[in-house]
């Protein structure tokens, strides 16, 4: 009798080691799912091409989401890159986007943000 309590008794034991494993691959899933999600809007919301027009009128919409990406996101790097594309469209805001000359420094820094990003998100 003793023996079948203790079988009992083990067998509830890696059940409920087994669910606690199972419970930790699942935060690691749902956290890589965040991460990719993150990643996936945040590349989505990259000016590629800008119309400085568009891009000033924008800028401040894509600030917030990207930082609202990076509040929610676990990855430090992602988190980190997040920020500095944000960070990038700031600049958007302050400087004199229509000219050329500082349009095309800021499409070749934000082309290297988003570059960064695509790396951390790999």
């Amino acid at each position: 009798m003793k023996l079948g309590y203790l079988a009992a008794g083990l067998a509830c034991c890696l059940l409920f080691a087994g669910c606690s494993e199972v419970d930790s691959a699942v935060d690691k899933v749902s956290g890589t799912t965040d991460k990719v999600s993150a990643c996936a809007e945040a590349i989505g919301l990259a000016d590629l091409n800008p119309d400085p027009e568009k891009l000033k009128a924008r800028a401040e919409d894509k600030v917030h989401r990207l930082r609202e990406l990076g509040t929610n996101v676990q990855d430090s790097d992602v988190k980190k890159a997040l920020f500095t594309m944000a960070d990038g469209y700031v600049e958007v805001q302050k400087e004199h986007i229509e000219d050329l000359g500082v349009l095309g420094k800021w499409v070749q820094r934000n082309l290297q943000r988003l570059d960064q990003l695509r790396k951390v998100c790999l």
